[in-house]
């Protein structure tokens, strides 16, 4: 069966999984809500975090952004333990909500911003271009002065990418690359492989914002 099948039938190890996925979001919304990253919201009014887990990463830009509406669009199995397992993350947040529903058979909420942390690594280029399909028909026109504000926010590695001055990720990437195959069937991608996906799936552009460790902040444009 597959690692999303067996996570369904054995709720500990779903709990272990998404538990550690709400470890990682907890690092990366300290940089998502940095005033380095002010441009990444700016004229979004509401913001659709697929396969948002928890909610870890949706409740910081909540919580930081309180004019931003935020949605958590996750499997129904893992809603109800989400809201029970981030509480304290999510209480007193009026501006976040979770929907249950499967990005595959069901439409993705509509928002101004659709955020895809580290999903598209997890499937094979078919289904990536699936996801992005469905994120793009999701993505409410841009509004105001903004004339980006309707976009998908990617975080994910670009292998090759992210080579900072006195330090190399390469290996790093190389080693996600691995598990991804021998685990999920997934793969990290280079720019190029990146950029032939959302091309398939009817994006206009891109732009890499800025680098997390190994990892990118990329803006999909529909």
């Amino acid at each position: 069966m597959s690692f999303w099948d067996a996570m369904a039938r054995e709720p500990s190890l779903m709990q272990t999984f998404y538990g550690a996925m709400s470890g990682d979001s907890k690092l990366v919304a300290r940089v998502l809500v940095s005033d380095c990253c002010k441009e990444l919201f700016r004229g979004v009014g509401s913001l659709v975090d697929v396969g948002g887990g928890t909610g870890t990463m949706a409740a910081a830009i909540a919580r930081a952004y309180p004019d931003i509406n935020c949605t958590v669009f996750e499997l129904p199995q893992v809603v109800p333990d989400s809201q029970s397992q981030d509480q304290e993350a999510i209480i007193g947040l009026p501006n976040l909500q979770f929907v249950g529903g499967n990005m595959f058979q069901e439409n993705i909420p509509h928002g101004d911003a659709l955020l895809l942390k580290w999903v598209l690594h997890n499937w094979d280029d078919d289904n990536c271009v699936k996801i992005l399909k469905k994120c793009r028909e999701a993505v409410l026109p841009s509004h105001g002065s903004n004339e980006k504000s309707g976009k998908v926010i990617l975080i994910d590695m670009v292998v090759g990418n992210n080579q900072p001055k006195g330090g190399d990720f390469s290996q790093v990437q190389l080693c996600s690359d691995l598990l991804m195959m021998c685990l999920l069937n997934g793969k990290e991608r280079t720019e190029t492989e990146l950029n032939n996906l959302l091309m398939a799936a009817g994006f206009s552009g891109y732009k890499i914002v800025r680098a997390i460790g190994p990892r990118s902040i990329i803006e999909a444009y529909p």
